[in-house]
This record gives structure tokens, C-alpha cells and sequence, in this order.
């Protein structure tokens, strides 16, 4: 899950996995596999941003879990 900014200042978490694209007027509005939308503050270079640092922090987890279970 990733925190974005809605246009009122409000933060709220987005699963990324559920959004189906990304489009830039000039705001960018961020829409979801089932059809809803959100409008918020942060570009397309930010949001893909949040996205692949999430993954890396998952990915980094997991490697830790690895290591450390040696069953």
C-alpha cells in the first residue's frame, strides 16, 4: 500500500496493485481496476516512485526472512 494526497490535503492509502493507470490532467488522477478514481497531489515520477520503493522494502523483507530461517 502506498499513502498519496487527495487535492484536499487528505492522505490515504492506495493498493497498488489494484491501479489500472495512471493519467496526468494536469493533475494526476489514479484509476482503479474496478473503474473508481482519485485525484491527488502527487505526480506520475512520485507515485511510480512510492511504488517501486514499496516493492524494494517487500523484496528487502523477504530476503531478511530467507536468511535468517535456515529450516
Amino acid at each position: 500500500m502506498i499513502v498519496l494526497t487527495k487535492m484536499n490535503g487528505e492522505r490515504f492509502l492506495v493498493n497498488h496493485l489494484q491501479i489500472e493507470c495512471i493519467e496526468t490532467i494536469p493533475e494526476s488522477k489514479i484509476v482503479m481496476m474496478n473503474h473508481d478514481f482519485y485525484i491527488v497531489r502527487e505526480n506520475t515520477v512520485q507515485i511510480i516512485d512510492k511504488i517501486a520503493q514499496y516493492n524494494a522494502k517487500v523484496q528487502d523483507i523477504h530476503r531478511q526472512l530467507t536468511i535468517m530461517d535456515r529450516r
